[in-house]
């Protein structure tokens, strides 16, 4: 009887749905999902208390100092926002780079997700990507994402403290970003070995890096198209790095050649995953994505330091 009483016994005895069935989104694959929500769910607040000695609680401590500070001290006056601004470097019109985690904690960070990919608690990768060790969904919109108390708390911090007010100031995205998205991958030569050119359908992404110093790879380069200028940037991605982009840049991932590259990538976007005018996206199946009016010109930095109140809705992207 106890053991019929352990969410995490019982989560770990399911029956995944086949990698084929899964590709093809087959309704039993949702359904597998679905009615397994609850229970996978409570899992993993099993496995938290369960690992709670050895287990890293993610936290903001975590990211980089410099960033940290920064974003902190703007919360606490927006109108310190440039120091955020001023972290971050444009390589073309709505593509910058900065230091998103501390690389003296990187290694504790992919501990945990070695941890969470040991822990036998079935979890879905992103549709259309390879059953690889870092494939995870990371939203709770998302069927079979990654349900940790802990690391719940350390993505909502990512998505409402550091990510939305860049994104707003960055790239001006204030009233397109309600909602948010988030998956895990990992590129490796013999599987997952690049992404051909696409836009997304997000108002604002966020691709860190976490590679750890030691982690080498060859090819797996990233090309910007600046629409401006008709040119293609070319960027590597480095341990810790984070690249935030308008969703609407095209871009492409080249095959890598050798190592792996492992990213965390985050989406922000509209109800009714409304984005910015001209954002329109070839990523996935959204050739229907709703396209609104443009940003509002006159926000203030206080608006821009801000979370929405608007409610979470269910629809995940892919």
């Amino acid at each position: 009887m106890e053991h019929n009483n352990n969410k995490l016994a019982q989560a770990r005895a399911l029956t995944l749905p086949s990698r084929e069935a899964s590709l093809k989104r087959e309704t039993s694959v949702s359904q597998f999902w679905n009615s397994n929500r609850k229970l996978l769910e409570d899992a993993w607040g099993e496995w938290e208390i369960e690992n709670k000695d050895q287990l890293l609680i993610p936290d903001e401590t975590l990211l980089d100092p410099r960033l940290r500070q920064a974003i902190n001290d703007a919360w606490e006056n927006p109108e310190k926002e440039n120091a955020v601004a001023n972290l971050w470097e444009e390589i073309i019109p709505g593509v910058y780079v900065a230091q998103f985690f501390d690389l003296k904690r990187l290694e504790e960070f992919r501990g945990y997700l070695e941890a969470v990919v040991n822990s036998q608690i079935p979890k879905r990768p992103p549709y259309g990507i390879q059953l690889n060790r870092y494939g995870i969904m990371l939203d709770p919109r998302s069927e079979g994402h990654l349900a940790a108390p802990n690391f719940q708390a350390f993505y909502n911090d990512i998505m409402n403290r550091y990510m939305r007010p860049i994104a707003r100031l960055l790239l001006g995205t204030y009233g397109y970003d309600s909602q948010t998205f988030g998956f895990s991958i990992q590129y490796n030569p013999d599987k997952d070995k690049d992404l051909h050119a696409h836009t997304d359908a997000s108002a604002a992404t966020l691709n860190i890096n976490i590679n750890l110093p030691n982690e080498e790879f060859t090819g797996s380069q990233v090309d910007f198209y600046d629409k401006t200028t008709g040119k293609t940037v070319q960027t590597v991605f480095e341990p810790g790095k984070a690249i935030i982009h308008r969703g609407n840049v095209p871009h492409t991932t080249h095959p890598i050649t050798s190592g792996q590259r492992s990213n965390l990538v985050v989406w922000l976007y509209g109800e009714h995953m409304q984005i910015p005018r001209g954002s329109t996206s070839s990523y996935g199946s959204f050739s229907n994505v709703a396209s609104t009016n443009d940003t509002p010109e006159s926000i203030t930095a206080r608006e821009r330091w801000s979370v929405p109140n608007t409610a979470k809705d269910t629809f995940a992207p892919f």
